[in-house]
């Protein structure tokens, strides 16, 4: 059983969702691109998700959001279902395009994981060593400089999305904002703090390929792969997926945020041990998602105001 996680309102998170074995499902066509911000687009706007940072690579998306009414389940399985659906009919692909794991969701605690890992977001061509540069990268993405001023613009594609349905616009655009907790007048230093950690790791990536006498595959060759090989890079096995970052050295704020978690999952135990046990006047903790939507559990809301 998967340990239960708090859902809050207000909460900025990197997600992380990978395909099926590794397969070059989501390379970089104008198609792919197209589908993928469209069906963004919409499912943020429809459960209330504002985007901060976007990278679409060939065999993973990232994504680097904040979930302002507490929906981010649904949000997550409206916008992976659309985007497995289109892929199979652009790719006249027969079974699951999603890898069978959950999707990696990392609460971002502080300023400096923001930091980090919206750059981390960016810079993921390069780290890859597909480009040089983020801004070479072909699919679908997000630049420093349109943190807070830009947007990405859609057409419906023409393909699954029926034109006749109104919940399907024919144009959809997805505003990349600022991440609440940074001011707007504060918006250039925190685009230079990305840009900067940004630039490291391109200066790394280089670095390491010519340490490694290794080109970089360059974008005329990523989109020339055909979307049904695989990755055959090695992958580490049994990687940590983590709950939450805080960013380097912060340990003050790793105390705080472990201990946070650790309330909240003693928490819920003890009151899903209680309804199992047939009280169902049993007061969930705060964040608890799947227990109020799916069983209609009563909830103490009242600590996420006192918080």
């Amino acid at each position: 059983m998967s340990q239960p996680r708090a859902i809050v309102p207000g909460a900025t998170y990197l997600l992380t969702r990978r395909v099926l074995r590794r397969h070059f499902l989501l390379r970089p066509d104008p198609a792919v691109t197209r589908l993928i911000i469209y069906t963004l687009a919409v499912s943020a706007h429809r459960h209330g998700i504002l985007v901060h940072a976007l990278c679409v690579m060939s065999t993973h998306l990232h994504l680097v959001v904040t979930d302002t009414r507490g929906q981010l389940p649904c949000f997550l399985q409206q916008f992976h279902r659309l985007v497995a659906l289109g892929t199979k009919v652009l790719r006249a692909w027969e079974g699951p395009v999603w890898d069978h794991g959950a999707t990696s969701v990392v609460h971002l605690v502080t300023r400096d994981a923001l930091v980090e890992k919206i750059a981390y977001t960016l810079a993921n061509p390069v780290i890859a060593g597909l480009v040089q540069h983020a801004g070479e990268w072909p699919g679908a993405k997000v630049l420093v400089d349109e943190i807070g001023s830009g947007a990405l613009h859609a057409e419906r594609p023409e393909i699954y999305f029926n034109p006749n349905n109104p919940q399907w616009p024919k144009d959809a655009a997805l505003p990349i904002t600022l991440p609440p907790s940074v001011q707007t007048s504060d918006a250039d230093e925190f685009r230079r703090e990305v840009a900067h950690i940004v630039e490291q790791h391109e200066r790394q990536a280089r670095a390491t390929a010519q340490r490694k006498k290794r080109d970089f595959l360059g974008v005329a060759r990523a989109c020339a792969i055909s979307p049904y090989e695989r990755a055959t890079s090695i992958e580490p096995l049994g990687e940590l997926n983590p709950t939450f970052a805080v960013g380097r050295g912060r340990t003050d704020a790793q105390k705080t945020a472990t201990t946070a978690v650790r309330a909240f999952r003693i928490a819920y135990r003890q009151s899903l041990e209680h309804w199992r046990a047939g009280v169902r006047t049993a007061v969930f903790p705060a964040g608890t998602w799947w227990m109020r939507v799916f069983h209609g559990v009563a909830v103490n809301d009242g600590e996420l105001a006192a918080a």
